[in-house]
């Protein structure tokens, strides 16, 4: 009886020490529980309800269904499907291009060169620049009249460019314009790089394979955690680009740069149509959860993790 007493004893300490642990640990992460509560999934529920609305600074509310939805995908708003297929244009051209360039240059930086540390800054610097200040000066390098491009290619005797001042040139540029910043993409692929183990190069080489026969073999199987990650980021950033279209063109010219957050700007602080701009907000959330699942499905076939 009294070994029972005793068991019961403690497994009520050790329920009482449970609790008290647990409710420590609730206590440490409620400012987190409550920041993403007001901050974020409060916002969210709030923009969901008004996409079904009329919502304006300046008209009553009223719920309207799904008519903000069916106005988008039935073609009565024209931008819809302007802004969506110049953002997957963008898309499908930035992110392989960034992804390619940062990697090829996260090589070079790899290899024992001198200067490796300036070439590394210096590669890197851009990519910390404020957007705005950097928009700005491109607009000024590719001014077609006065701008330091055209002036260059002139002396040259080559052709100019309306840069990002014609339709079909502006997106083009932009990703030109892009690879300029891929400083935190390639230290990714640098810092991975630098994991491979040294001798798994080392048994390549005795088997007779030269730099190429490494590079298939050893660096990109083992990249591909770090070429999938910088793909995803990119995808994303690519779907919400909007600063660089905003200060650099403004969406045109005759919209060929109206990225679709863009769009979405237009709609919610240019027209004060604030229901029609959730909508929209909420369009671009499924595109970018449906197509990202996607890629994660498909990245098991290719994507080598050193554990497996």
């Amino acid at each position: 009886m009294k070994a029972q007493g005793t068991d019961q004893n403690m497994r009520k300490a050790k329920s009482s020490i449970q609790r008290s642990e647990n409710w420590a640990g609730i206590l440490f992460a409620l400012p987190t529980i409550l920041g993403f509560t007001i901050f974020a999934l409060g916002p969210m529920v709030a923009s969901l309800i008004m996409s079904f609305s009329n919502y304006s600074v300046s008209s009553s509310f009223k719920l309207l269904g799904l008519a903000n939805y069916r106005k988008m995908f039935s073609g009565q708003d024209p931008y819809f499907y302007k802004s969506l297929g110049v953002t997957l244009y963008y898309v499908a051209f930035s992110v392989p291009a960034s992804v390619v360039f940062s990697f090829v240059i996260a090589l070079l930086m790899n290899q024992k060169i001198r200067f490796k540390a300036l070439f590394r800054t210096i590669y890197y610097l851009p990519s910390i620049v404020p957007v705005v200040a950097m928009s700005a000066v491109w607009v000024w390098i590719l001014n077609p009249d006065l701008g330091l491009a055209n002036t260059i290619l002139k002396s040259l005797g080559l052709p100019t460019s309306a840069w990002l001042f014609a339709e079909g040139s502006v997106i083009p540029t932009m990703v030109g314009i892009d690879l300029w910043t891929i400083g935190s993409t390639m230290v990714i692929f640098l810092a991975a790089l630098q994991d491979i183990p040294a001798h798994m190069y080392e048994a390549v080489e005795i088997d007779g394979g030269g730099a190429f026969a490494r590079l298939i073999h050893i660096t990109i199987p083992l990249m591909t955690p770090a070429i999938f990650f910088n793909l995803i980021i990119g995808f994303i950033n690519g779907f919400q680009a909007f600063t660089k279209a905003y200060v650099m063109t403004g969406g045109g010219p005759h919209n060929a740069s109206l990225f679709f957050i863009l769009y979405l700007y237009r709609e919610g602080f240019v027209f004060s149509r604030l229901g029609s701009a959730c909508a929209i907000a909420w369009v671009l959330f499924l595109i970018i959860g449906l197509l990202s699942a996607v890629f994660f499905k498909t990245s098991k076939k290719w994507v080598y993790y050193g554990g497996e």
